[in-house]
């Protein structure tokens, strides 16, 4: 939001907690500027009226003086008859083009992360393999309440992201395996997480809380 949404957003603020007409009166006057440039200036009579005014501005400031870039955009949707069918069925698309944040379990994000494993019988892949199982108790952990960070904590390291956009991720989520570092790493850029090969459980969890707890990204929104 820019400082021009901000002065916009702080006036409607003020338009809509006007407690009398006459602080509404005088609101109105002193941004009137602003209203005459949306072309909702007017004279009030009563107090209640402010929700008009309020609405009014807003449909400008969102809708009317966006005009010519609604209409671009519905063109470009119009491709394919992509608009009609959106029209026609908008429940049906809402989830792909509406953006609803959901509660990330530790079950999806364990699904979410593809392995890249060893060979088959190898003396790493057997580390490996341990090291996914302690993967698997910490996210159950999180489920139980036991660990000191969340799954979004977990998905912010790794992609840089606090939830799952509509369209998936891309690339696919995958997790890779350390031998050199006690810490977890990540690279956000390829969606990366990168689990240390550990002797024991306790360990692995003690080393992923401090690793995503301080990572520079950790807490970000």
């Amino acid at each position: 939001m820019d400082q021009k949404d901000i002065g916009s957003w702080s006036t409607m603020q003020m338009i809509e907690n006007a407690a009398s007409l006459d602080a509404l009166q005088e609101c109105i006057m002193r941004h009137s500027t602003m209203l005459q440039t949306a072309g909702c200036l007017r004279h009030v009579a009563a107090v209640e009226e402010k929700k008009e005014v309020v609405a009014d501005y807003l449909r400008w400031y969102i809708i009317d003086r966006n005009s010519s870039v609604i209409d671009r955009f519905k063109d470009g949707l119009s491709a394919l008859e992509f608009l009609t069918a959106l029209q026609q069925h908008p429940t049906l698309l809402t989830p792909v083009l509406c953006h609803f944040e959901k509660q990330l379990t530790g079950f999806e994000l364990e699904t979410l992360f593809k392995p890249k494993l060893s060979p088959s019988g190898s003396n790493r892949r057997v580390k490996e393999s341990l090291t996914l199982a302690y993967w698997a108790d910490y996210l159950l952990d999180y489920e139980e309440g036991e660990a000191a960070v969340s799954v979004e904590n977990i998905l912010m390291f790794a992609t840089g992201l606090t939830s799952l956009p509509p369209s998936g991720l891309e690339p696919l989520p995958q997790i890779e395996f350390l031998d050199d570092s006690p810490f977890p790493m990540a690279n956000t850029c390829s969606n990366l997480l990168k689990l240390p090969l550990l002797d024991s459980y306790s360990v692995f969890k003690s080393q992923m809380d401090f690793g995503i707890q301080n990572s520079p990204g950790f807490g970000c929104l």
